[in-house]
């Protein structure tokens, strides 16, 4: 069984107008909630051995604030320019390429391309409660976690079955 985590990269800071968004840091909101998201991570087994990250500096720093949560033997992540505010279609093809001996996927990004991917995935066996929660919304931090049996290059719309979607929020 393959698992896919999508994590959108925690609360950013809009503090400094003349910074480029792909240079926007963490706000201190989301300093505190990315570790909160690998300690739960951790908690449920949920350790990545592969990790695709987006190339800007809030993704970066959401990740290097996870990971140390996840314990020993956690990979170095793949930073991915073309992760960078990518669509949900650019987002799955980048899955797709990913080798078929990883079990288990980390993909932090951005949104709406992280969320709409989600969405999309989401086979009608998921949980409802998680994929009711999801369609509300999918705020800054959350986790989506989904199974599915397939290869990764097989990986499509309402192929995977979304089992939990976690908001910091609900965490703290």
């Amino acid at each position: 069984m393959k698992e896919l985590l999508l994590l959108r990269h925690a609360k950013s800071s809009w503090d400094d107008p003349s910074l480029d968004d792909f240079d926007r840091p963490l706000a201190p909101r989301g300093r505190k909630a990315a570790p909160l998201m690998g300690r739960t991570m951790a908690t449920r087994g949920w350790v990545p051995d592969r990790v695709l990250v987006s190339a800007a500096l809030r993704t970066r720093q959401t990740w290097r604030r996870v990971a140390p949560a996840l314990g020993e033997g956690v990979p170095q992540a793949e930073h991915d320019k073309d992760l960078y505010m990518a669509s949900a279609a650019r987002i799955l093809k980048l899955i797709n390429g990913v080798p078929a001996d990883t079990r288990r996927l980390l993909v932090v990004g951005h949104n709406p391309g992280i969320g709409d991917l989600a969405l999309r995935l989401a086979a009608p066996d998921s949980d409802p409660a998680a994929l009711a929660r999801m369609e509300a919304k999918f705020p800054t931090a959350a986790l989506a976690h989904f199974t599915f049996a397939q290869p990764w290059s097989a990986l499509e719309t309402r192929s995977a079955r979304l089992t939990a979607f976690l908001r910091p929020k609900e965490l703290a």
